[in-house]
């Protein structure tokens, strides 16, 4: 991720402006790598979080709510006890480093005013959280580095706090663009500018090197040894405008955002690199932006967690009907010499008194050979001519029963496979608990899995037992005013096109692809052509073809939709419809929720 040095520099400065004077008023440490301070300065309250979480350390103030343990952390115990009413006098930053010191005033056992030090380390999995008294001394850490952990620091109660050992980089804060390319033209040649850029210079990311590339390169890769006078000169240009922006705490926060809108990264400048693949948002805040970033990421890891399960349930039974579906169609296949014995036992019921008693096989000529030919036939010894026949006769019943029965159950096996995807794809736009309860709930229904018995307590378990009601569907607005109705999962999708949909509302779905029911609500009118192009838009948006580029969806009244007898959840057939082809990338209708 793209929390540098420069953009920490950043965010020092509007940390300094809002909590620079203000006071501790509780502490506390909702798991073993994040702590919160809540600040009250003048006019308002703060809750500024300070994290050490490999993949998401950061610094900022936060508006999440979180869930603090009943028993505190021995570390979140001391800290309170030393800085609880403390007054916060500044927060620093060594150079570029990614470390923040925060120096509080406070008073001691003794009575007398002493200044601590809070040093936050946000180096992805070296981050840590350190208090230092008034002498420098390390009171305790979050982490705790012992010798055997590290040679070079070592982070316990007692000895002198060191920083991190600094990195041969040049600084933006102290050198000018010209150190920068004396540093690179040192590196290999072969080397891209994006990789010697985030090499040379402190607090810079791969997302700004790389920028910088696009910048100088006009959109194109840069290695060192290619690198023209033109160049050349666009680097320093572009360099000195990086140094300036941070020297002069000029950037913007800049969220980086994919297609469907999931947090990839961010920055204290504009990105231009991504083209139109990405999807790049302003913030209003640093703060906001790391709150929103962070806490999305976290959102989606939770549900990717909590959601395991389902997915396991889900591929286990598809790998499972995909192979029964495979041998079936193998017997199947074996069916179609059916005729075969028909034939032999017909050949060999004309042709009785040719066959020797106890002979192995015999040729015999076939009269369903337009051509006059023959047929050879294996005989069981053991059995009559006439028997034998029989049993030609009985494999002829028996292939032509088991055609069928297989038949049947492979068209069984293909719905309960389609029936499966359509679940998979409603996992995959899972937003929330409730989306994914939903699905548990249905897939008790169809005997997927048990539903769960009770709490003791006597409330419904809401993973299992008592059905959960169904919640709304997604609802936008068209450019034009149309309402547009999109299912979250199989059981919103009944709903909405069995009984909320009007009879006289266009319906829509991706044509043979896992999705969404889409709803276009005419309210007594009729759809524009904006209208009805957004909703197709839509549903091509809500289904696995998503990130295609041309999406075939099929639309027809609502009144031509049905349900057949026994047919699983979100399964509809319908007529009398056309089909459009639309690219999910379209302008897409805003969120009326």
């Amino acid at each position: 991720m793209a929390l540098d040095g420069a953009f920490l520099h950043h965010l020092r400065e509007e940390l300094s402006e809002k909590l620079v004077g203000a006071r501790v008023d509780k502490i506390f440490q909702p798991n073993r790598d994040e702590m919160i301070f809540v600040l009250r300065g003048f006019d308002a309250q703060y809750r500024l979080l300070l994290s050490a979480r490999a993949n998401s350390a950061r610094v900022n103030l936060t508006a999440y709510p979180v869930e603090n343990p009943a028993q505190p952390p021995m570390l979140c115990m001391l800290l309170r006890k030393r800085l609880s009413g403390a007054k916060l006098l500044s927060i620093e930053q060594p150079d570029l480093e990614r470390v923040l010191l925060f120096t509080f005033s406070t008073t001691n056992e003794l009575g007398d005013r002493v200044e601590l030090v809070l040093a936050v380390e946000v180096m992805g999995r070296y981050s840590n959280i350190i208090l230092v008294d008034e002498n420098g001394k390390i009171v305790d850490a979050l982490r705790r580095v012992d010798a055997e952990m590290s040679s070079e620091r070592v982070v316990l109660p007692g000895l002198l706090y060191r920083l991190p050992p600094p990195q041969d980089k040049v600084s933006m804060l102290t050198d000018g663009p010209e150190a920068v390319l004396e540093k690179i033209d040192a590196l290999p040649k072969d080397m891209e500018l994006s990789r010697a850029l985030n090499l040379t210079m402190q607090g810079v990311s791969p997302i700004v090197a790389r920028e910088l590339q696009h910048s100088i390169g006009r959109g194109g890769d840069v290695f060192i040894r290619s690198m023209d006078a033109a160049q050349r000169e666009r680097a320093i240009y572009f360099l000195r405008r990086l140094s300036d922006t941070v020297r002069e705490l000029t950037g913007t926060p800049y969220a980086v955002l994919d297609a469907g809108r999931r947090p990839k990264d961010f920055s204290y400048i504009d990105i231009h690199q991504y083209g139109t693949s990405m999807i790049v948002s302003k913030k209003e805040s640093f703060s906001q932006l790391l709150d929103d970033f962070y806490g999305e990421r976290d959102r989606m890891e939770r549900m990717r967690v909590k959601s395991q399960d389902l997915l396991r349930l889900l591929t286990n039974h598809t790998e499972r009907l995909r192979r029964k579906m495979q041998n079936q169609r193998q017997e199947l296949a074996d069916c179609a010499r059916r005729d075969e014995y028909r034939i032999k036992g017909d050949v060999l019921s004309a042709n009785l008194f040719a066959v020797e008693k106890g002979a192995k096989r015999v040729t015999l000529p076939n009269f369903y050979d337009e051509n006059g030919g023959s047929v050879e036939i294996a005989l069981d010894p053991a059995l009559s001519p006439q028997q034998n026949a029989q049993r030609y006769y009985k494999n002829y019943r028996k292939a032509k029963t088991a055609e069928e029965k297989l038949t049947e159950q492979i068209a069984i096996a293909e719905r309960d496979l389609e029936y499966l995807d359509s679940v998979l794809e409603s996992l995959a736009m899972a937003e929330t608990e409730r989306d994914l309860n939903e699905i548990r709930a249905e897939l008790a229904e169809q005997g997927y899995t048990r539903a769960q018995r009770t709490e003791k307590n006597g409330k419904k378990n809401p993973r299992g037992g008592k059905s959960p009601a169904v919640s709304a569907p997604m609802r936008f607005e068209t450019s034009d005013g149309f309402t547009v109705l999109v299912g979250r999962n199989n059981r919103q999708n009944d709903r909405l096109t069995l009984k909320d949909a009007n009879n006289n509302d266009i319906w829509f779905h991706t044509k043979n692809i896992p999705g969404s029911h889409t709803v276009l609500v005419s309210d007594g009118k009729k759809p524009t052509e904006t209208a009805m192009r957004e909703a197709a838009v839509l549903a091509a948006k809500h289904s696995r073809a998503r990130d295609s580029a041309q999406v075939p969806v099929d639309y027809t009244e609502v009144r031509h939709v049905s349900k057949p007898q026994g047919a699983k959840p979100g399964m509809v057939i319908y007529v009398q419809y056309r089909t459009v082809y639309v690219d999910p990338n379209e302008a897409k209708p805003a969120s009326a929720e």
